[in-house]
């Protein structure tokens, strides 16, 4: 029906926005940790090129996700969605390497935005699976 259609329409786009504004700033983040690694307390393994790599992984999955959830393939994209919002949700454990006086400003506005947007998709996935229960109104494999 047009209400259906209209209410899938609206779900795809609040995720679409969701997805939109974490690649923004996990992209921000990303950048300045790649370009600043050696002002990052951090592991010793990570690169330039390791942050850069990891962050195109991730966006790639959730572009993968998105596609799902259109499909209307619920536990597939959920399961993306989760592991996608690492990039986000895992940015507190910089300061596993170092005292937050070691960090500026700027690291901590960006660690704090990208755990925050992270958290974003958890809360997604939560109204989506948890309340509209929307695996159980279309199944597609």
């Amino acid at each position: 029906t047009r209400h259906n259609f209209q209410s899938q329409f609206m779900k795809n786009r609040i995720l679409l926005a969701i997805i939109v504004i974490n690649i923004t700033i996990t992209s921000l983040h990303y950048t300045d940790n790649a370009w600043f690694i050696d002002l990052y307390p951090e592991p010793e393994w990570l690169s330039t090129s390791r942050v850069f790599i990891t962050w195109g992984i991730m966006t790639i999955i959730a572009l993968i996700s998105y596609w799902l959830y259109v499909q209307k393939n619920y536990w597939l994209s959920y399961l993306s969605l989760i592991i996608y919002s690492i990039t986000g949700l895992s940015s507190p454990t910089h300061y596993l390497y170092g005292g937050l006086s070691e960090f500026t400003f700027k690291m901590h506005c960006l660690i704090w935005s990208d755990f925050i947007v992270g958290l974003s998709v958890i809360g997604f996935i939560m109204w989506s699976g948890l309340i509209k229960r929307e695996w159980q109104q279309n199944v597609s494999y």
